[in-house]
């Protein structure tokens, strides 16, 4: 966490990560040490958060103080597209679930997850907390991204009703070891890698589809689940309903630098070609991380995207035959 930062952490606290096998589940996993708690991580198979019923039984056996929910509905812009309902209806399902259970259960502290999806896809640059609902989302995933709005007012209705600690973390892109690296659904950066990987073992061009202007932010997983521990210490839920978590700014990569760093790190030598006749996106999500760094400060460090790509190449590499691809 940095020299410089203290916390102050109750060894008896109970701590639930839901999605718990998931990118940052796994990333919490890995800097879980950083804190002497006792920790449960669940899965679907523990427990069906889209049932009340169950979601309740699943807090009667753990008994969590804290929560840190992560579980979703997640997939790729065509399956979004596809099932804007069944995105929108599970989704609201299990962050109702969870949200009534965390209160029904007296959860001190808590921590929900959403996405830079929710923002307006039109919105004035930096993006920051304030700009959630002024305005719709991109219309190929407005289900899910509704349904994280949602969760966003239900954890702030809670907040004002009933004095709740619980705060909302808004990642920017995050990436790192036991992501879904698939070539069709998987997003840029692990997808990258895949691809790359492949043009490695082939000797054949790594191709890029786009013309590599676009512009993002990237956030390595346990950079997240360090600020998710570092965010639950002290008062900070109590301060904010909402913070964006990302690098500082001027450290926003073209793709384009994406798949060089991403070659770099696999000693890839051959052609990498970008394809323009292939759609960009959206050229610019800047966001800001005023409200973070004023919360934990200079002190909190995030690791540089070479550093980053590189321990995700590696593990990838070591982990080809049994990772999500």
């Amino acid at each position: 966490f940095g020299s410089s930062l203290e916390f102050h952490v109750m060894c008896d606290d109970v701590v639930l990560v839901t999605g718990g096998r998931g990118l940052v589940g796994r990333a919490l996993q890995a800097v879980k040490d950083k804190w002497d708690a006792e920790w449960h991580f669940v899965h679907s198979g523990d427990a069906d958060l889209t049932d009340l019923a169950s979601t309740h039984t699943l807090f009667e056996a753990v008994k969590p103080t804290v929560v840190i929910h992560l579980a979703a509905r997640v997939g790729g812009l065509f399956a979004n597209m596809a099932d804007q309902i069944g995105f929108f209806e599970q989704n609201l399902a299990i962050n109702q679930n969870v949200v009534k259970c965390c209160h029904a259960h007296d959860v001190a502290r808590a921590i929900f997850c959403l996405s830079t999806c929710v923002f307006p896809a039109v919105v004035e640059l930096p993006m920051n907390e304030k700009h959630i609902h002024e305005g719709p989302p991109h219309p190929s995933n407005e289900g899910y991204a509704y349904s994280k709005r949602m969760l966003e007012c239900l954890v702030r209705y809670y907040r004002q009703a009933h004095q709740r600690e619980w705060l909302c973390v808004i990642p920017t892109n995050i990436y790192g070891p036991h992501d879904n690296f698939s070539l069709q659904d998987g997003h840029v950066v692990p997808a990258l890698i895949h691809k790359c990987y492949v043009a490695f073992r082939d000797q054949t061009a790594f191709t890029v589809a786009g013309s590599g202007k676009p512009l993002r932010q990237f956030v390595y997983s346990e950079d997240l689940a360090r600020a998710i521990i570092a965010l639950l210490q002290k008062d900070h839920c109590k301060k904010n309903s909402s913070v964006i978590v990302c690098p500082d700014d001027g450290d926003e990569l073209s793709i384009e630098e994406v798949a060089s760093t991403i070659a770099g790190a696999f000693g890839f030598s051959g052609a990498v070609e970008l394809d323009p006749s292939r759609a960009d996106g959206i050229f610019r999500k800047t966001a800001s991380n005023l409200e973070l760094r004023r919360l934990l400060g200079e002190e909190f460090r995030f690791t540089s995207f070479a550093d980053g790509i590189s321990k995700t190449v590696e593990w990838f590499r070591d982990n080809f035959e049994d990772c999500r691809k």
